[in-house]
């Protein structure tokens, strides 16, 4: 229990059985699982999320032949390198309920992780084996490399003009994972399945263009043969897994006694709905939870466009008006009424209808997630990377609003909302820390936005041609007004 003394232990493979009851841990024999899939970008949210569902599979005595070999080529991947290796690759997931119960498990269904720029060779070998047959992604947005406006591979990319020049050894995902498939081609292995588990709309559509994309550059049969044979399954992913902090780690101590370099805590809820295409076989997820369908686009759009553009709707509102966390925000009557009116009005009318899910059920559990005091998700995580989400989960509902003729004054509102926090500075005069890989950019146009109101949506490499359309123009120049003018809350108030 909470503030009792007990023995302290760090958690590895020879500490497992010690653990507090409290504690669950993987009920199989670690020793007899076999890599079968290799994951790029292990970060919070794989270990939520896929790892947890094939953990849940293991504890049932199956997939024993689809551990995970994690993979790293970030140079801020070399620090979850370091804890996973001390760790034996275990870490534990704590479930955060709203009513202030926590619910800890030792996940064990991840094997290895390896640090590509370590050992580039080691990690190709590994995907080319035959054993391996999904590769999976959570990469980011960003991940991908391609042009927010016009959907095309970034061949400009130095890192990726480096990986098509003859004899390179690959430093990126596209490198690593086009030459194991390019070796598997050679020697007459079949292809594994790519499977991209990240929050982008078409996300296997985006990562089947981007990948052979860059395989035609570097052999058009190559990338003809990917095109035609690898399996790119499209998913909707669902969890809301908050940056672990050392807050965190100090609770997992003092609650289970459990000294965990990098825990990972996250909501009670957790949704996969994944397309049913793989031709190299795959776990039985269907026994676990996940939603195996043929098309899984009406899904995902309701995710993206409900959930993740949500996020954006309450967050820069939510900090300028002087929150820093996402359950304050939705606790709070105002906003609670702002995001309703957008789901309702504005991305509501943009969805086709979902098989098996009642939408106004499913927007009110969104508030409620949102709303859960333990997870506390920090807006400034939810603020970051801006220039990667607004445009795949927002702009989509207002184009098409703009489209039909229907309403769109709560989504520009929130564009509005980012151009006023990409000025760097709060309502109380406080600095902001913006982070986006564009951050220098988007703050020398933000700076410009009450001399210029439209200054910041005039980069067209982001915006596209929204600045064009009038409507558009008088919805953000009027909000962007009112921000400077009035504040957050008072610009809320007359949305409403």
């Amino acid at each position: 229990m909470p503030g009792e003394t007990q023995a302290m232990f760090p958690l590895n493979a020879a500490t497992l059985a010690q653990l507090p009851d409290a504690v669950a841990i993987p009920a199989y024999d670690r020793s007899q699982l076999r890599v079968g899939i290799v994951h790029f970008g292990v970060g919070g949210f794989h270990r939520s999320h896929q790892a947890m569902y094939l953990d849940r599979l293991m504890n049932a005595g199956k997939a024993l032949d689809w551990g995970v070999c994690g993979v790293g080529v970030m140079p801020e991947d070399r620090l979850m390198e370091q804890a996973l290796k001390a760790q034996d690759g275990l870490y534990t997931l704590v479930i955060k309920h709203a009513d202030g119960q926590w619910e800890p498990r030792v996940i064990g269904s991840l094997l290895d992780y390896r640090y590509a720029p370590d050992d580039p060779e080691a990690v190709i070998a590994l995907m080319a084996d035959p054993a391996v047959r999904i590769v999976s992604l959570t990469v980011t947005e960003g991940g991908y490399n391609f042009h927010h406006v016009t959907g095309e591979f970034d061949f400009g990319n130095p890192d990726v003009i480096h990986d098509l020049a003859d004899g390179a050894v690959p430093r990126t995902t596209f490198g690593l994972i086009t030459e194991a498939l390019a070796r598997r081609r050679r020697q007459g292995v079949p292809p594994f399945t790519l499977m991209s588990c990240d929050n982008i709309e078409g996300n296997g559509d985006v990562a089947r263009r981007m990948f052979t994309a860059f395989a035609r550059r570097k052999s058009p049969e190559l990338g003809a043969w990917m095109d035609e044979h690898v399996p790119f399954p499209n998913a909707m992913v669902d969890r809301i897994t908050p940056v672990t902090t050392d807050a965190d780690r100090e609770a997992v101590r003092e609650r289970f006694g459990l000294d965990d370099r990098w825990p990972v805590v996250c909501e009670p809820f957790v949704q996969w709905v994944l397309e049913d295409h793989f031709d190299q076989g795959r776990p039985p997820f269907e026994e676990v939870g996940v939603q195996l369908v043929e098309d899984v686009r009406p899904y995902e759009l309701m995710k993206l466009r409900l959930l993740n553009a949500s996020h954006q709707a309450l967050t820069y509102f939510g900090y300028l008006a002087g929150y820093r966390y996402a359950h304050e925000v939705c606790q709070d009557p105002l906003f609670v009424g702002f995001l309703l009116g957008y789901m309702n009005e504005e991305a509501t009318p943009t969805l086709a209808p979902v098989p098996g899910v009642d939408l106004t059920d499913y927007k009110h559990t969104l508030i409620r997630r949102f709303a859960n005091p333990q997870i506390r998700d920090t807006l400034a995580r939810l603020c970051a990377e801006s220039s990667d989400r607004i445009p795949k989960w927002l702009l989509p509902v207002i184009r098409e609003q703009l489209e039909r003729g229907g309403e769109i004054r709560r989504a520009v509102a929130v564009v509005a909302s980012w151009a006023r926090y990409a000025e760097g500075v709060d309502e109380q005069g406080q600095p902001i820390l913006v982070v986006d890989r564009l951050k220098e950019k988007l703050q020398a146009a933000a700076r410009r936005n009450r001399a210029q109101p439209l200054a910041f949506v005039e980069d067209r490499d982001i915006f596209g041609d929204l600045v064009d359309n009038p409507r558009f123009v008088e919805a953000y120049t009027h909000t962007l007004a009112s921000l400077h003018e009035r504040g957050a809350r008072a610009t809320l108030e007359a949305l409403r």
